[in-house]
């Protein structure tokens, strides 16, 4: 018993954070070696663009998909306890989530472009594998709306979450909280390292990114915000400045540009992330996030949500037990056809019946 209690969590009836963790990369691997294997056989026998482009969009949804699968069958959570709630709420928070994103990456290129630090060479701009601007636009968009809600599930709905329910035993909530934080930013930063252009300054930058991107979910327990913040930010970035995302050069954009300024600054051929131009619109944004979700909610403090797991054996038993209420209040209505209580007292039966 004492074994298998190191590894199984008999009060919540699922293994524990770090089991379920080192599973969840598991599966996470094992989607995106066989999806590897499925582009590989498909891609030179069909290599249509609409092929290429439900291939390419579904190898960024694999880790996403992988991690949902992992919240069901280890962590026996809800969808809507991953930050996926989906109520008005929800669709609020992502609106301003998107219009942030829009607005810091168009203020830094404003601001990059009033100090010379970057030129622009044309607009409208296509690569020749897409055919037309339109056609590489909506490619774009889908790739960044599927990187968005994939990234933000694995990173801080599923890592971030399990880690901060892990260590809530042994730590304060807001000390295990932010452990996760910095735990699951760090993970995000070095999962960039393998992006061309990658050097210690832009893992860095990745990193304080997670921070900012997990500051929306910690405060509403929600990825709305991250979400939203992720899926502009990096469309912005790369389909309408035509910076580098990540390091990876995008061919289709609204404006051509080329950065001529320090990489210190505008962070070179990996893109504004490995920047101060990037770390401060970072900085920037962290803020108007605590005080968007101040003014919206009324405070701005750790949602319970990231250490009180919804688990679905609890949600069913209480569907169940709000099943049998209904039942035994169809059963209280009386001769005349009027419901009452069902707990209200029968006062027509006989005395022997109401022992």
């Amino acid at each position: 018993m004492r074994i298998r209690s190191v590894v199984w969590n008999a009060r919540e009836r699922r293994p524990r954070a770090p089991v379920r963790l080192l599973l969840a990369v598991v599966l996470v691997l094992a989607s995106l070696v066989l999806f590897s294997v499925a582009f590989n056989a498909v891609a030179p026998v069909n290599p249509s663009l609409p092929a290429l482009v439900v291939l390419a969009a579904g190898g960024s949804a694999m880790p996403g998909l992988a991690v949902l699968a992992a919240a069901r069958l280890l962590d026996r959570r809800t969808v809507a306890d991953l930050g996926l709630g989906f109520d008005g709420d929800w669709w609020i928070d992502l609106a301003f989530g998107l219009l942030l994103g829009a607005g810091l990456m168009t203020a830094i290129f404003l601001v990059a472009l009033l100090a010379g630090w970057v030129r622009v060479d044309g607009t409208f701009a296509t690569g020749p594998t897409v055919g037309s601007f339109a056609v590489g636009m909506a490619v774009l968009t889908l790739q960044f709306v599927v990187v968005g809600f994939a990234e933000e599930l694995v990173a801080r709905g599923y890592l971030l979450t399990n880690v901060a329910e892990g260590l809530e035993a042994y730590l304060s909530d807001r000390a295990a909280v932010a452990v996760a934080v910095v735990v699951s930013s760090l993970v995000f930063g070095v999962a960039h390292l393998s992006n061309p252009n990658a050097t210690l300054l832009s893992t860095l930058g990745i990193s304080l990114a997670g921070v900012f991107l997990a500051s929306g979910y910690v405060l509403t327990g929600e990825l709305a915000i991250p979400v939203g913040l992720h899926i502009t930010w990096n469309l912005f970035q790369g389909g309408v400045y035509g910076f580098s995302v990540s390091g990876l050069g995008i061919d289709t954009s609204v404006v051509a540009t080329t950065e001529t300024g320090p990489d210190a600054v505008t962070g070179g051929a990996f893109g504004p992330e490995a920047g101060a131009l990037g770390v401060g619109a970072v900085l920037l944004g962290t803020a108007l996030v605590v005080s968007y979700v101040r003014v919206r909610y009324g405070s701005a403090g750790v949602s319970s949500a990231l250490l009180r797991p919804d688990l679905r054996w609890r949600e069913e038993a209480t569907s169940a037990e709000t099943a049998e209420s209904a039942e035994q209040d169809e059963s209280a209505e009386d001769a005349t056809g009027e419901r009452r209580p069902a707990d209200a007292p029968v006062t027509d039966a006989p005395d022997e019946d109401r022992r």
